[in-house]
């Protein structure tokens, strides 16, 4: 979300030509496809971590411009709003040893942006969304000052035609509205990349949506919004609603929303971006001078810059994603369905469990989504989303069975065979998957945490709603710096 744009007004000479090139894109697209001119004998993957900042009382910090400006480290980003960032982790192979170094190297970018923010007011919290969050933090102020960020904003409201309305029925109930798309930066998370071939990308995009429920049930850390006890994970709604380009009446219509789980397992990586262009008007119908046909012929690599553009303005809980690295292209799966935290090794654990499910399911020899259909996919990733780890989800052959039941009896032994196929090591992947396996035996992840440590505060220490949460905020964050998992953390 986060790439440069220039402010702009956009004409309506300006949608007529995007949609042209863009369809252009689609048609030059198709074409590499048929030809095969993709990297992918070394699959990469990679992370992206949203983080909150907070001043020394837990509540939001607007000090993302001055935190980047002291971290002064490439790899840190603007976010949607000025109490986030964004901290890019550099891709790198599984192997061996790929998911330990990603631990260290996180926690060693991590431990020193922390040291230079604290310099400037400011605390780094990875965590679904801040319990300290308060509808009056999020206004069109606390946007981050990125244009596109402005333009996004703009563009929403002017296809809604209306102020949104946020409905979310959770253990307790909120209500409102916003009037702009602030209440979107509440929701951080964590992204896993996972670079495929061609050929493979529709069965790794299948096997991504099949597991995305168990994903959020295992690793749920978002249960308060607006000072409400809601869903275990509420970043879900809450991202669904906070970017919905539709009128009430446009949504009685059946038109899909941007933030999509999708309606259909596809066959080709090609479907997903053809459902892009004929489903979603622009956004941002900005053009780029390329004419990808042109440098097709001519033997160079298309940026595909509408394409690309486009769909970064549709929100898939997985995306597909066209990118070129040294004139080469590939393509990658982006799973989007994580909170960010609560430390570093579950947000590790987390990715080894995901890499090494969807690599068995993905490989199998009879594919697990010809079994169930989409629906009961999407059914499961609400009701886990809703529930967290106490949710029950359907799986072929197994019926309706508690999540922690079905990741205990089927899911991590799959996993497991997941990582020895990606070569990682023994100790490595005992190590991890035993961290899922704690928080299936305990029934304990991030959501649990704070919600028990939260019930504590008010029943048995006496504390108003905000002062607890407060608290809960205060308490979470040195655990968090443990780095000890989230299965381990002391309940009141």
């Amino acid at each position: 979300m986060g790439e440069e744009v220039d402010q702009r007004e956009f004409t309506r000479e300006d949608r007529a030509r995007y949609r042209q090139k863009v369809r252009r894109c689609l048609d030059v697209f198709a074409e590499m496809l048929r030809e095969s001119r993709f990297d992918f004998e070394r699959p990469l993957t990679g992370m992206e971590i949203e983080l909150n900042l907070i001043d020394d009382a837990a509540d939001p910090a607007m000090r993302n411009a001055d935190v980047l400006a002291a971290v002064a480290d490439p790899a840190f980003q603007t976010e949607l709003g000025q109490f986030n960032v964004e901290i890019n982790v550099a891709p790198r192979r599984l192997g061996t040893r790929g998911s330990a170094e990603f631990e260290t190297d996180i926690r060693a970018s991590l431990n020193a942006a922390e040291d230079k923010a604290r310099a400037v007011g400011a605390h780094m919290v990875m965590i679904g969304i801040l319990p300290t969050l308060r509808q009056s933090d999020l206004t069109v102020e606390s946007l981050s000052a990125n244009p596109r960020y402005a333009l996004i904003n703009e563009q929403i409201f002017a296809a809604r035609g209306e102020d949104l309305t946020i409905r979310i029925d959770g253990v307790e109930r909120l209500n409102t509205t916003a009037d702009t798309v602030a209440p979107e930066a509440a929701c951080t998370s964590t992204q896993f990349h996972l670079q495929v071939s061609p050929a493979q990308f529709a069965s790794y995009w299948n096997a991504a949506q099949t597991i995305a429920g168990v994903q959020v049930a295992l690793g749920a850390n978002s249960p308060f919004l607006y000072g409400k006890e809601l869903w275990r994970e509420t970043r879900i709604p809450l991202f669904e609603q906070a970017t919905d380009t539709r009128s009430e009446e446009i949504k009685a219509q059946g038109v899909r929303p941007r933030v999509w789980f999708g309606e259909r397992w596809i066959t080709s990586v090609f479907d997903l971006f053809e459902e892009n262009v004929r489903y979603f008007p622009a956004l941002l119908p900005i053009c780029d001078p390329e004419d990808p046909a042109e440098a097709l012929a001519n033997g160079d690599t298309p940026t595909l810059a509408e394409l690309r553009l486009h769909n970064g303005t549709i929100y898939r809980w997985n995306r597909p994603i066209y990118d070129v690295v040294r004139n080469r292209p590939h393509l990658r799966v982006e799973n989007r369905v994580l909170p960010a935290g609560p430390t570093v090794i579950d947000t590790i654990a987390n990715a080894a469990f995901y890499f090494g499910v969807v690599r068995t399911l993905a490989e199998s020899d009879r594919p697990l989504w010809s079994q169930m259909s989409f629906s009961a996919a999407e059914e499961s990733f609400h009701n886990c989303a809703r529930n967290g780890i106490a949710a029950q989800v359907f799986w072929p052959g197994l019926g309706y069975l508690p999540v922690t039941e079905l990741v205990l009896r089927r899911l991590l032994p799959l996993a497991s065979a997941g990582l020895d196929r990606w070569g990682v090591a023994a100790e490595e992947r005992d190590r991890l998957l035993g961290i899922i396996e704690q928080r299936c035996l305990l029934g304990r992840n991030g959501a649990s945490w704070q919600v028990d440590t939260l019930h504590h505060l008010e029943e048995e220490e006496n504390l108003d709603r905000r002062e607890a949460l407060r608290e809960v905020v205060k308490r979470y964050v040195p655990l968090m710096h443990s780095n000890e998992p989230v299965h381990e953390w002391p309940y009141p």
